[in-house]
């Protein structure tokens, strides 16, 4: 059985998709109730936070995987993440089961070419602190014999109706919308981002193969563009003109007295104002596969959860 821990997220969701592709049996766990149709899947209700609750909803499990998003605010991932990594790795041990844990990058902070799956950490915010502690906690784990896991990482995600989603939101639903787009950051340096259908499906080929426990992941990501570029291929897919505001820093602190969700972006904004450059070339070659292109992926937004 698969089991998926903060189900009802982007990336929970399209894990949970590509499993009932492949008729797995699912339980999806949350807070909040899910209402799955099928007769491979249900739902258990589960705080992270109570070690009782997850040993529970953890039990039959072959694989575990953790999506779960937390309220994006460093004090409390400060003071949630550890317990929920903790909880989480003694119920796998518990059920003998792989765990397999969505993570981002906060954890390299800013740096100076590629980000790879050996890129050292060197945290420049306090989410990056909290990401390299649990990190470190589930692969302390891993070195000593006592646990099957691996840790997938993603880029700035798109291809979803999350508000997390900044290009989603600022750029392909007002283009959609016949407005002018937002962009956080300068627009000539260079990004790249993860498509959800992708992070999704890499999910899945971890959990379906043993062989890539015990090891750091990046999931499979298209090579960066410009903010400019970005853009403007977005605008021609829409057929609207490329306009958009530049949001600085400033701008960021302003609107974040008003918005806790944006006062969380200020502390990252170093991943805005320089190139960052996500490598997933070590999961394209083990995996054979191929990233969707920013090209196919808007297209299919455009036409899905944005229509133009």
């Amino acid at each position: 059985m698969h089991t998926i821990l903060g189900a009802g997220g982007p990336v929970a969701n399209a894990l949970t998709q590509e499993l009932l592709n492949h008729n797995e049996t699912i339980r999806l766990v949350s807070r909040k109730p899910i209402n799955p149709t099928g007769k491979n899947i249900s739902w258990q209700k589960a705080d992270l936070l109570n070690y009782n609750e997850v040993l529970e909803a953890t039990k039959g499990s072959t694989v575990i995987y953790l999506c779960a998003g937390l309220v994006y605010d460093a004090k409390i991932w400060q003071q949630q993440w550890p317990i929920i990594m903790q909880n989480v790795i003694n119920a796998t041990k518990a059920a003998n089961a792989r765990l397999i844990f969505f993570d981002n990058v906060y954890m390299y902070g800013l740096v100076d070419g590629p980000m790879t799956e050996e890129t050292p950490y060197n945290p420049v915010s306090e989410k990056g602190k909290v990401r390299v502690k649990i990190a470190d906690q589930l692969m302390a784990e891993v070195k000593a014999g006592k646990i099957q896991a691996s840790i997938l990482r993603a880029a700035d995600f798109y291809g979803t109706d999350s508000k997390n989603s900044s290009f989603d939101m600022m750029v392909l639903d007002k283009y959609a919308q016949k407005q002018s787009a937002q962009w956080v950051g300068d627009p000539k340096v260079k990004h790249n981002f993860t498509y959800i259908p992708d992070a999704g499906k890499a999910m899945y080929l971890l959990g379906q193969n043993p062989q890539s426990d015990n090891q750091i992941w990046h999931a499979p990501t298209a090579k960066t563009l410009t903010g400019k570029e970005f853009i403007e291929l977005a605008a021609n897919i829409y057929h609207v003109k490329p306009k958009f505001m530049r949001i600085n820093k400033f701008m960021l602190w302003i609107f974040g007295l008003f918005n806790k969700l944006v006062a969380g972006v200020v502390e990252m904004y170093y991943q805005y104002d320089h190139d960052y450059d996500f490598n997933s070339a070590k999961f394209e070659k083990a995996f054979n596969f191929k990233p969707t292109s920013y090209e196919d992926g808007i297209k299919h937004m455009s036409q899905t959860l944005y229509k133009a």
